[in-house]
């Protein structure tokens, strides 16, 4: 059975006269008439009682012209279906993002994407970047917003954001609007574990190590949240992203470093290889917002 046929018979059952409905569907009315035996015939009833002054609907007629109409609209739907998800427009995105990239790159695509894309359902999963990474590889996620690192070669990167790293320190003591990193040297440090992030826990040893002495890690924590909480609590004092200004929590002041201090970079990774329309619509998304600092 094919859809042209469909149409046919509900043109001619519509307009009930095989002229009226041939001008309609700007065809011949003998082929017309052929195409309704044809489907008549595979259907095995007669949907049509001819007469010279025009055509009525049979029983059968009468039930199917209801189911015709429907078949159509669905195969209309899945015509636009198919053109939405090979436009971008339509699917599921599985995203995945580190917690410093819901202060600074998140807010900025995310809503930008999702308003051009309002049939697209986005899976916003928060993981750290080296939990991403193998998630990417395997294809449980379609994207990942994570802290600039090497990337194995099936994943593409593009960097999106870059920011200094600032202080996070309890509010219960009075510090300068800008801290030496020589005054910390007391202070335990509340770190990333190194397996976790190891470009960023580095840089911050190395910083410490530069101004003469090596950092006491007093806790290790992998969300941000985490570790501004555990300052919040005088727990020890942590080096942050600047975006995470905007986390505010009682008992934790921010301050710039007086010294150059490293910085932190969060960009797009995802497969290389991957030609879904809804994941280069994504990635073009991300690019054209372009990097920030």
């Amino acid at each position: 059975m094919e859809l042209r046929h469909l149409r046919y018979f509900v043109a001619v059952g519509e307009t009930l006269n095989f002229g009226r409905a041939a001008l309609l569907l700007h065809i011949a009315q003998p082929p017309l008439s052929r195409a309704i035996r044809a489907l008549e015939d595979e259907l095995g009833t007669t949907l049509f009682q001819r007469g010279t002054r025009g055509a009525t609907l049979t029983r059968a007629g009468v039930a199917l012209l209801p189911e015709a109409r429907r078949l159509l609209r669905d195969a209309e739907a899945f015509r636009e279906g198919a053109r939405q998800y090979a436009a971008g427009e339509a699917g599921a995105l599985a995203i995945g993002f580190v917690s410093t990239a819901a202060y600074n790159v998140l807010p900025r695509i995310v809503p930008a994407f999702r308003a051009r894309r309002p049939g697209v359902r986005l899976l916003l999963r928060e993981a750290t970047s080296d939990v991403q990474v193998p998630e990417l590889v395997a294809g449980e996620i379609d994207v990942g917003f994570v802290i600039a690192a090497s990337v194995p070669p099936p994943l593409a990167y593009a960097p999106l954001h870059r920011e200094p790293m600032i202080a996070a320190l309890p509010a219960r003591r009075r510090w300068p609007m800008r801290v030496h990193v020589r005054m910390l040297k007391d202070e335990p440090f509340i770190l990333f574990p190194r397996e976790v992030a190891p470009e960023l826990h580095d840089a911050i040893v190395a910083l410490c190590r530069r101004a003469g002495f090596t950092p006491r890690i007093g806790q290790e924590a992998i969300q941000m949240q985490t570790i501004v909480s555990l300052v919040a609590g005088g727990m020890g004092v942590a080096l942050v992203p600047a975006s995470l200004e905007h986390l505010r929590r009682d008992g934790v002041v921010y301050r710039r470093l007086a010294e150059r201090g490293p910085s932190v970079e969060i960009g797009l990774a995802w497969r290389a290889a991957d030609d879904s329309p809804l994941t280069r619509a994504f990635v073009a998304e991300a690019r054209a917002a372009g990097p920030s600092r």
